[in-house]
């Protein structure tokens, strides 16, 4: 604070900022010590240019979506046209569920695809999340009727396809949609995020059809009529209920787009009514992911011990001439059962193992062992792998052959090692000149033709020359010894000592 007498005037110089009444507050408690009138100068705190809530406001602006928003007029009626399923937008829905029936059936990614991105199923359920943000209710109920009818028409158009259809076997496409997840809860939020962001704002680009393939609501609408069609329920459930998290999902993320994006609420003279519809949707949101969380941490918990049991079998099991058929883990019996056949495994490595199952979080499992006879009568009694007896069979097979051609591969390289140390003991006997001697089985490619020769390559070391006749001796020789069809001799100067 800075006085000056003889002006009567009192310059304030202050940290914060003051409100009016606070000023006039200190002005009246000045003047009365004072018992005379002040002219009083406030001088307000300079403020830094670049703080943290400036800086707050540019790291904001670049994620603004505010100013690229559409007209909500405009936006409001062209997801309302899009809720209603009569005519040609009936026949699309039609058309795009066969589509994708012919995709799961006959196993087609492409197909599945192509018929996602034809659907209109997107429109009643955006109309959904759009109709509660904005407090429209009769929106909501055309949206809600709606979605009913494109649901129940989607079910029976894939239940008659599926009905008439000669490929009644389930392809992997079609066992994808039957066990939801927390994983498909995610999909759908964030797909229904970018949706909503892209229909509301300028340059929708080319989110929608990215939208329609990641969300996959066609699909499980066809699995359910598959199960329908051949009488496994179970299918018919787990594809409804991922049908279903979609729907919810995408519609809650739609409404908590348009209330960001600030859409105007229409005027309700019911508050009570609103609040229990809000009630609701929190109710069926929570009772949606109770099932899909409980679904996903069964998933990860399974796979976790599967990759342990991988894990334990391939580092304490994996032994010299000891080949495993199959492993399988039995939660129920808690016990990990291998079949291995080739040379049998000790008793030592087997109680060593079973105390290593503690390092694999496996503990509580007790290792069963299948081998020698035992294991041929495992293997002509029950299909471990999951395959039938004779496919199980010809795996074998094909496996022992395999392990056949290998071996005789090893024997040609190793044998040739062992060659060479017997010839070096005999070739001094044919050719005193001779010091050294390797021999190699050798594939040679050629540049300018796709021919193939493979021959036996003997390297020769000497300290004195051979002549001609020496080396095709030498060579006929080694030919004779080797057992090879075809033989090159290479021979080389030894210099020094």
């Amino acid at each position: 604070m800075l006085l000056r007498p003889k002006s009567n005037a009192i310059a304030l110089s202050l940290r914060k900022s003051f409100s009016t009444k606070a000023l006039q507050a200190i002005r009246f408690s000045l003047n009365k010590r004072s018992k005379s009138a002040f002219l009083f100068v406030y001088l307000p705190p300079k403020r830094k240019t670049m703080n943290n809530e400036s800086l707050w406001q540019n790291i904001k602006g670049y994620f603004n979506a505010l100013p690229d928003k559409e007209n909500e007029t405009e936006f409001i009626k062209q997801i309302s046209s899009g809720v209603t399923f009569h005519g040609a937008n009936l026949w699309v829905l039609i058309f795009a569920i066969f589509i994708a029936s012919l995709g799961l059936n006959v196993n087609s990614t492409a197909v599945i695809i192509g018929a996602m991105l034809i659907s209109p199923l997107m429109g009643p359920i955006i109309g959904m999340g759009l109709s509660v943000g904005i407090d429209d209710f009769d929106l909501l109920k055309r949206s809600v009727k709606n979605y009913l009818v494109a649901t129940v028409i989607s079910v029976i158009t894939a239940t008659i396809y599926f009905i008439i259809s000669p490929l009644s076997e389930a392809q992997s496409e079609l066992l994808a949609r039957t066990s939801p997840t927390l994983y498909d809860v995610l999909i759908a939020i964030f797909g229904g995020a970018a949706g909503i962001l892209a229909l509301s704002t300028k340059g929708k680009g080319n989110v929608l059809p990215g939208v329609a393939i990641a969300t996959a609501l066609m699909p499980p609408l066809c699995t359910a009529g598959y199960g329908l069609a051949v009488g496994k329920y179970s299918f018919f459930f787990g594809a409804l209920y991922l049908f279903f998290i979609n729907t919810v999902f995408i519609a809650l993320s739609t409404f908590i787009g348009v209330r960001m994006l600030r859409f105007q609420r229409r005027a309700f003279a019911d508050a009570a009514a609103l609040q229990h519809v809000r009630k609701y949707i929190i109710a069926i949101v929570v009772l949606t992911m109770i099932p899909a969380t409980y679904m996903t941490t069964q998933i990860i918990r399974e796979s976790i011990q599967d990759n342990n049991t991988q894990q334990f079998v391939k580092n304490e099991l994996t032994l010299k001439g000891t080949y495993i058929i199959s492993n399988k883990r039995n939660n129920e019996s808690k016990t990990i059962r291998i079949v291995a056949v080739g040379e049998p495994i000790g008793k030592d490595t087997i109680k060593k193992a079973q105390e290593n199952l503690k390092k694999y979080s496996l503990e509580d499992y007790k290792l069963v062992i299948i081998q020698g006879s035992q294991a041929d009568n495992t293997l002509q009694q029950e299909d471990l792998s999951g395959k039938s007896l004779a496919e199980t069979k010809e795996q074998l097979i094909a496996q022992s052959e395999h392990l056949k051609s290998l071996e005789n591969k090893l024997k040609l390289y190793t044998g040739y090692e062992a060659l060479s140390k017997e010839v070096s003991k005999e070739i001094k006997a044919i050719c005193p000149q001779v010091n050294s001697i390797s021999l190699s089985s050798v594939s040679e490619e050629r540049t300018d033709t796709l021919a193939t020769k493979h021959y036996v390559l003997a390297l020769i070391g000497y300290k004195n020359a051979l002549s001609t006749a020496e080396q095709q001796q030498l060579q006929r020789w080694l030919k004779t010894r080797s057992k090879a069809d075809s033989l090159r001799l290479v021979l080389q100067p030894i210099t020094g000592k």
